[in-house]
């Protein structure tokens, strides 16, 4: 497991879900020592709103070189303990579209059809008519209504455009609370998909009054085909069984990671599939479109409150092109692909690609959840100290 955490892991706070034969669990590490929280607060949405989270301490279970989960591809014993998401009772949202150029770009080079000269010709054309670098372009500035006009003038208009570079981000609820997979976890792709591949982002943990607490990894697994034939068929390729991974575990923001870490980082993909196929890429954050903390407060407002905080994923500018078969027909998932998620401070999320009604089906809801807390003692009608 060791290999799989932050580089300075040591210096690091994280949070996280275990599951123990009890039932799910959650923990800090912190020192390099794994503490069970539990008694303290029995989810992570409770730890995540308290004001004193970075003082809480738990029950020591030992260094974390001790734990060593095994994936569920693995002939390890994993009745034992597993390494969970680290989310629980939050909601679960997404940002698209969040990086503009990369946006803008796929418009111009289908209207280039391939020719790399009548791509930069179509820029230069734009470029003079907003005035501005396109790359420089804030979503909702008025460069950006000069560039959505030349754009429609053009007939290059779409509606990712309109949340690329408008003043209204897009925001979706990603998956329902308590479906997401860990680290070591089957990921989803549904067997009616023929187009489809990972995206690697980064997370935010934010707590009910909007301040974010920590930051993870993540892969929105993505069904192109589908969301391709309409964008009314988000939901359904967005949300599916075993569709939504993050871990492996929640980094809190302390005096050596900041929000700051998080803007200027790097997110790499690995994918390894059984037939010897290997891709490998990077998102770079100093490229997004819209700062981190535009996007959480066009998610929690006067409009819409999230009583258990959220989970937030920041988007991706990765969309891979190679050709994994025939020349052309670009890159999709196959089953057994390993897929790794990574950024030096927040660790590798790994998982396993199957067909989502081929993964463990999903049966333990917020019901249940309850259920296990109240039989193990550990609900409490106190709230915990909000967060100032």
């Amino acid at each position: 497991m060791i290999q799989h955490l932050p580089a300075d892991w040591r210096d690091a706070v994280l949070l996280g879900r275990i599951a123990v034969p009890e039932g799910p669990t959650p923990v800090l590490v912190r020192n390099g020592r794994v503490q069970d929280v539990s008694a303290i607060a029995p989810t992570t949405a409770e730890l995540l709103a308290r004001a004193d989270l970075l003082e809480v301490r738990g029950r020591d279970l030992g260094p974390v070189e001790d734990f060593e989960f095994a994936p569920a591809w693995s002939d390890g014993d994993r009745t034992a303990r597993r390494l969970l998401s680290p989310f629980d009772l939050q909601c679960v949202k997404a940002s698209g579209v969040t990086f503009a150029v990369s946006a803008v770009e796929r418009v111009i080079e289908e209207r280039a059809r391939g020719d790399a000269g009548q791509a930069q010709a179509i820029r230069d054309a734009l470029r003079d008519r907003v005035g501005s670098d396109l790359r420089t372009v804030k979503p909702g500035s008025p460069e950006a209504a000069k560039l959505k006009t030349a754009l429609i003038a053009d007939g290059l208009w779409s509606q990712y455009l309109e949340v690329a570079i408008g003043p209204d981000a897009e925001i979706f609820t990603k998956s329902p609370t308590l479906s997401t997979v860990g680290w070591g976890d089957y990921v989803g792709v549904r067997s009616d998909s023929a187009w489809n591949n990972p995206e690697p982002e980064i997370v935010l943990a934010v707590d009910t009054t909007g301040q974010v607490r920590g930051a993870a990894l993540g892969n929105d697994v993505n069904l192109r085909d589908i969301e391709g034939r309409s964008a009314l068929l988000l939901g359904k390729a967005k949300d599916n069984n075993a569709s939504c991974a993050i871990g492996p575990f929640i980094r809190l923001f302390d005096g050596d990671y900041t929000l700051d870490d998080v803007r200027k980082a790097v997110v790499r993909l690995e994918v390894e599939g059984q037939d010897n196929f290997r891709l490998e890429g990077s998102s770079s954050m100093e490229l997004i479109s819209r700062d981190p903390l535009e996007l959480v407060g066009q998610t929690l407002s006067k409009h819409h409150q999230y009583p258990d905080g959220f989970a937030l994923f920041l988007g991706t500018m990765f969309a891979p092109i190679e050709d994994r078969g025939a020349p052309g027909e670009g890159f999709t998932h196959k089953t057994g692909d390993i897929v790794r998620v990574s950024n030096e401070r927040l660790g590798v999320l790994e998982n396993k690609v199957v067909n989502c009604d081929a993964a463990p089906p999903w049966r333990f809801g917020i019901g249940e959840l309850m259920r296990n807390l109240a039989a193990r003692g550990l609900l409490s009608a106190r709230a915990p100290e909000a967060v100032a």
